[in-house]
């Protein structure tokens, strides 16, 4: 369709448009963003602009997709052509607005992006695929995998593949042997492919066996002996070699075993308009001689001749080279293969030292390279009865109170056995060796063992008996020791049942002893019925008190907490005595097992005492001066007036209220000048400075953007026959995020004599762009702002000169000869004038004496 067609349709367009919407495709002349489908019938009205300024008569544009965009002089933007998201996903056109053409407004952009719809079906990278898997091949582990792709939008669903497989050929038992995944296209065999994939039959080769015509003979010889037909007459013979040779040289293109018909569908597979692409997979199934044949069970101290064989593996390379490692880290490694892959036993086991080991089979070609998977066999060590039951102590003793009723349980013989847990070689049985008869007996199966009778004390104290333990083949004494022990039918009782009143000072020691008591029990004091155990049952609620004892009889009362007379003055203590063992029964404790003490704490004075034992703060660096940091907190434990003081403040920047603790600042604060202030508060009574508490107050200091990067170095040359950069470095007094990465800007940004590059965070490099055969000094003007965007213009100053051979600039000679610094002339005028005074006084000197030895000559003359 022709351009001019398409002018001529477009008012029929515009009339249709006019219907659906027209209003929402009309907009301000300005960067405008369009979304259109791919494949939309053409013409197709996209936007039209509409501008403010007067004249306009026709539009221009240009950019990219001029063959497939147009617009019209009334600013109409529509598709000549349809689009395709597959050639391009996105266009950008300049609209430029004209009046004559004149560009009376924009240039504009307009991106038009490109939605995709799904007209691309999926595609294999491959018509046919070719895979080889082993027999017994784990099931869900892959062994091939099909690649498909789609020219449709990846980010979208039009793209996203699913995998599947149509068919199986052949499928006898109807018995899926092969999945794939959905998602990644991977083939592996299923749990029943696992099982009942089989290879074709043929002979099996061990490493360096001949594989030749000859070979196969000489094979069919052993079990066809005496061929009265020449081998290439006779049927059996040509028919195992033409079986040998196919499964040998068995191409899977030509001679599969199974073809698989795999599917992709995109839209995920999950919408009926998905569309759809296949392949087929041609599979051969090879032998699989790789079989871990464990795990392999070993009796334990077997008589044997060593080495002796327990396994065999074979690679399905048959020039594998077989190397045998332990997986366990062990001394001991009794094992070794050949290159035959024949596992040997190198000598006897023992279950009790270990019971299994994990042996690591490795198959590799000459050069290392694995030709087969690690294979992990297990040995188990079979145990044999071999250890004889021990006891677990070499005398057992159990103690039974006196009284007790038939049947009452004495205790629990412990014995065991080294041998396999849970086998008859470990099961134990007890039994009582008595001549005489024994007023107990013992459970066969536990050791539990039960009084018969009711025992007596005074009768017999000690039972000695020989128990036997025995597992099918050994035996074993174990000695038992039975005491008849005293019932506890006497109670505890304390010397006397009042002990009084004792007066303690509040700041009395932790582990002072208070008080001594003492009590006695007429049990035997030889059983657990006698020992006696103190118990505080009343008037001890906070734990302030303690009883340590022995269990002989006599107990200390000891303070366990600080005494605290504030809150509490006195203690009325309840003191019982009890015995570790139960009463007798119908036997109860009374108020002789009961004392009484009374304890009355008096005052002291103390130093006040601070409610929190850290005082910290974080603070902004700009805190105005006179505001409140924190209140400090104390109270004197007697109620007494107290008073707040500061010290340690080194920077001045802080105050307290004495009265009240508030602590406010009076300085400005500076973290670059310090970050973290310590200081001492004081808390003391009013009326006595030397009863006081002290705690340290720290105060953190936050930053603020508070500083300016500034020049390191202000001043810079630069040689003019050989201009190097200038290395300009910054420095702030803040820290992240108020200082660098540094932004470094010359002037007002641009200088066609001048370039600044950034090297890093601080540093930027000045260059000089042209050069100059002028010795001149330049000031810079250069902005440096921090990375939260503060900063000033700071100037540089930069002198372009000739230069020495040592990069120095260079100072002609005449300008040092007659003309001498302002120091130095001072110095000339002042030694002039010196020197004038000093000739003037010996010229005065001279006269004076002149004049004295005339008056002298004179004065003689006369006389």
């Amino acid at each position: 369709m022709t351009p001019l067609l398409h002018l001529l349709l477009l008012p029929l367009l515009l009339s249709i448009a006019a219907g659906k919407d027209l209003e929402e495709k009309k907009g301000p002349f300005e960067n405008t963003v369009l979304d259109v489908s791919e494949g939309t019938p053409v013409p197709y009205t996209m936007y039209q602009f509409q501008v403010t300024s007067a004249g306009v008569n026709n539009f221009r544009l240009s950019g990219e997709g001029k063959e497939d965009i147009r617009i019209s002089n009334d600013g109409w933007l529509y598709l000549q052509r349809p689009l395709d998201w597959s050639r391009d996903n996105h266009y950008i056109v300049k609209v430029e607005a004209l009046a004559d053409d004149e560009v009376v407004e924009g240039p504009i952009y307009v991106t038009i992006n490109v939605l995709d719809i799904n007209n691309n079906a999926p595609y294999f990278n491959q018509s046919v695929y070719t895979a080889l898997v082993r027999e017994h091949s784990p099931a869900g582990v892959p062994f091939t995998r099909v690649f498909a792709s789609d020219k449709d939008d990846p980010e979208t669903p039009n793209a996203q593949l699913s995998y599947s497989l149509v068919s199986q050929i052949p499928n006898r038992l109807q018995t899926p042997l092969f999945q794939i995944n959905p998602k990644t296209g991977e083939i592996s065999t299923t749990e029943d492919g696992n099982e009942m994939l089989k290879a074709r039959e043929g002979i099996l080769y061990s490493r360096g066996d001949d594989r030749s015509i000859e070979a196969l003979k000489s094979r069919f010889d052993d079990y066809c002996p005496e061929p009265k037909l020449p081998y290439e007459q006779n049927p059996f013979f040509t028919c195992v070699q033409r079986a040998e040779m196919r499964r040998s040289n068995v191409d899977p293109l030509v001679d599969p075993d199974f073809t698989l018909i795999v599917r992709v569908q995109d839209l995920g597979g999950t919408s009926e308009t998905a569309l759809s692409g296949n392949t087929e997979v041609h599979i051969v199934v090879q032998q699989n001689l790789w079989v871990n044949p464990g795990p392999i069970t070993v009796k334990e101290h077997l008589r044997e001749t060593y080495p002796l064989t327990i396994a065999k593996v074979q690679s399905n390379e048959p020039n594998a080279i077989y190397t045998l490692v332990q997986k366990e880290r062990a001394l001991k490694f009794p094992f070794q293969i050949t290159e035959d892959g024949v596992i040997h036993l190198t000598e006897e086991l023992d279950r009790e030292d270990k019971d299994m080991y994990i042996l690591v089979v490795r198959a590799t070609d000459d050069s290392g390279n694995e030709v087969d998977p690690p294979m992990e066999i297990h040995v188990i060590v079979d145990d044999i009865n071999d250890n004889a039951p021990e006891c677990e102590n070499e005398e057992s003793v159990f103690e039974l109170q006196e009284g007790e009723p038939v049947g009452s349980e004495v205790g629990e013989l412990k014995a065991h056995d080294a041998d396999k847990e849970g086998t008859l070689n470990s099961l134990l049985t007890y039994t009582i060796e008595s001549p005489g008869g024994s007023p107990f007996s013992i459970d066969a199966a536990s050791g539990r063992i039960q009084a018969l009778r009711s025992l007596q004390r005074r009768d017999q104290q000690v039972y000695n008996l020989n128990v036997k333990v025995k597992d099918p083949v050994h035996s074993t004494d174990c000695k038992v020791v039975i005491k008849v022990i005293d019932v506890n039918n006497e109670l505890p009782l304390f010397e006397k049942s009042d002990y009084g009143n004792q007066t303690l000072a509040e700041d009395t020691p932790v582990e002072h002893t208070v008080l001594t008591i003492r009590a006695t029990d007429a049990d035997d004091p030889d059983s657990g019925s006698s020992r006696i155990e103190f118990h505080i049952s009343a008037g001890n609620d906070d734990g302030v008190f303690a009883v340590q004892t022995d269990g002989s009889g006599v107990g200390h009362l000891v303070i366990a907490k600080p005494l605290d007379f504030e809150t509490s003055s006195t203690y009325n203590l309840k003191i019982d005595a009890r015995n570790p063992e139960p009463l007798m029964k119908d036997l109860e404790y009374g108020s002789e097992s009961t004392a009484v003490f009374s304890i009355s704490v008096t005052d002291i004075d103390e130093v006040p005492e601070f409610s929190s034992d850290v005082l910290e703060v974080t603070v902004p660096e700009n805190t105005t001066k006179g505001s409140v940091l924190l209140t400090v907190e104390a109270k004197d434990p007697e109620g007494k007036d107290i008073k707040f003081k500061l010290d340690g403040d080194t920077e001045g920047w802080l105050e307290i209220d004495e009265a009240s603790g508030v602590i406010k600042t009076k300085g400005k604060l500076d973290r670059e000048t310090l970050e973290t202030l310590t200081v001492t508060v004081t808390a003391y009574e009013k009326d006595n400075k030397e009863m006081h508490s002290e705690l340290d107050l720290t105060v953190r200091l936050l930053d603020v953007n508070d500083n300016v990067p500034k020049l390191i170095e202000d001043k810079a040359f630069i040689c003019m026959m050989k201009p190097k950069p200038v290395i300009i470095k910054a420095k702030d007094g803040d820290s992240a995020p108020f200082s660098q990465p540094f932004t470094f800007v010359l002037g007002s940004g641009k200088s066609q004599n001048w370039a600044l590059v950034k090297i890093d965070d601080t540093t930027a490099k000045l260059t000089l762009r042209k050069k100059t055969t002028e010795d001149k000094t330049y000031n810079l003007p250069i902005t440096i702002k921090d990375s939260a965007g503060m900063g000033v213009a700071q100037s540089f100053e930069v002198r372009v000169c000739n230069c020495t051979e040592l990069g120095y600039c260079y100072m002609a000679p005449r300008s040092h000869q007659n003309i001498y610094g302002l120091g130095a002339t001072i110095g000339i005028l002042v030694g002039t004038l010196a020197f004038c005074v000093i000739a003037f006084i010996i010229v005065i000197r001279r006269s004076d004496k002149n004049k004295k030895k005339a008056k002298n000559q004179e004065e003689e003359r006369m006389m």
